[in-house]
């Protein structure tokens, strides 16, 4: 069968998709309770010979934004819900909030962030790509210590894809605002997800202590020939500017001979004094050890097996939004849980020629599109420049519990029976300036 048949049968169409093969775990399953698709490696011969006869096409370094890649690879999920991988290990962000050592507490944020990547499907797949002006919201109701959580995200840019989003858990003051900026690249037999970006995790009850993080990149390996497998690689910083303590985390990516595979080693230093303190090792899929460099005891700092993930819950998807995620993917996801790639094709394509459509009719009109939900940075914000997005809604941590959870709650529906309100049409910079 030839390239051009295999590609009928797939009715693989033209998109503007960013090949970002970040990857995580659903708790959604297949019909009869049958293994979650997520989990199931559909790369066959022939589908890894659809994927060859795409991208053998491209030369190294090339952009990968504008190639559709098969949905047999699509996660059952979109990137904005993707994010809440971060937030479903809570327990170790809340022990941190409460712990008074500083060098203690950044251990522990630090093993907060380790602790979500793991959280993938076992199969090599990739989130969908959200859509221009996309939104998903969530909540938590069953933190520890009967604590909740709320979060929301939009998709503020699509060339490059940009999404921001914003997470609160009231009682506590713990407030985290981020970007994900993937940029995809093709490398010969792999292709990378650089993963620009920061997150900032603000701690209020510990006078608005800042903790500044980014991420690993994404790496497909054996696209052109051998197994396709996933992997993070490069270094992953998190920082806090008040205690001076960071962490340098490099993600090591198999050699061609020697090495191994999801191998983490980093170390944990004072800035101030440019001491080194901890070792970071392990495998960031399995089990992560911290060293104490000046006594040499080492111990587990976290074993993924002994997870526990708090997943976050929705709106009925009749009350949603109609460019929330679930609701505006919910017949491609349909079709991925059936296996049913022609359906899955169809319905992505239906998704993203409509976006293409309003995309003209924007230029033709001269508009320019708006986030409905994330204000721009501005030049006098400095500490927050990196972020470049944020929620548009002062929320102020030295305000009361209630306060902060009423200011969340105006910004978007989250909670089960709230609707929209007519100032959503308004752009959030406006919005902003209102407040």
């Amino acid at each position: 069968m030839g390239l051009t048949s295999k590609l009928d049968k797939l009715k693989l169409r033209g998109s503007t998709d960013d090949v970002d093969l970040t990857s995580n775990k659903t708790s959604s399953t297949s019909n009869g309770g049958s293994k979650d698709t997520d989990d199931v490696d559909e790369i066959d011969n022939e589908g890894q010979s659809i994927l060859m006869g795409i991208i053998s096409q491209l030369r190294p370094g090339c952009d990968l934004s504008k190639i559709t890649l098969p949905t047999f690879i699509l996660e059952k999920k979109s990137m904005l819900e993707r994010i809440t991988n971060f937030f479903q290990i809570p327990s170790i962000l809340l022990e941190a909030n409460k712990t008074d050592d500083d060098l203690q507490r950044f251990i522990l944020v630090l093993e907060w962030y380790l602790a979500s990547w793991h959280i993938a499907p076992k199969a090599v797949k990739k989130p969908l790509n959200p859509v221009l002006g996309e939104v998903f919201s969530c909540y938590w109701d069953d933190l520890p210590d009967n604590n909740k959580a709320y979060y929301v995200s939009e998709q503020v840019s699509h060339h490059p894809p940009k999404s921001s989003y914003f997470y609160l858990v009231p009682e506590l003051k713990i407030r985290v605002d981020g970007v994900v900026v993937p940029k995809s690249k093709f490398l010969g037999n792999s292709s990378a997800a650089i993963m620009e970006g920061w997150g900032h995790v603000t701690l209020g009850e510990r006078d608005d202590e800042v903790y500044i993080m980014n991420q690993p990149n994404v790496y497909c390996r054996g696209i052109l020939f051998g197994k396709l497998k996933t992997e993070l690689g490069d270094h992953m910083h998190v920082k806090c500017p008040k205690s001076g303590f960071e962490a340098d985390i490099e993600f090591k990516t198999k050699g061609f001979i020697s090495g191994g595979y999801d191998i983490i080693d980093g170390v944990i230093k004072n800035s101030k004094t440019n001491e080194s303190l901890y070792n970071i090792s392990g495998k960031w899929n399995e089990i992560i050890y911290i060293k104490d460099l000046k006594t040499d005891e080492k111990k587990v700092l976290f074993d993924t097996s002994k997870a526990i993930h708090h997943r976050p819950k929705v709106r009925p998807l009749e009350e949603q939004w109609e460019y929330e995620s679930r609701r505006l993917w919910k017949p491609t996801i349909e079709g991925l849980k059936k296996r049913d790639h022609n359906l899955a094709t169809e319905e992505k394509f239906k998704v993203e020629n409509e976006q293409r459509i309003k995309a003209k009719k924007r230029q033709e009109e001269g508009e320019e599109f708006f986030p409905h939900l994330f204000r721009p940075v501005n030049d006098l914000e400095e500490s927050i420049r990196d972020l470049e997005y944020v929620i548009y809604e002062d929320i102020d941590l030295s305000k009361d519990a209630d306060s902060l959870t009423k200011s969340v709650l105006s910004v978007y529906p989250i909670l089960p029976g709230q609707k929209l309100d007519d100032k959503f049409e308004t752009p959030a910079f406006k919005k902003a300036k209102q407040t």
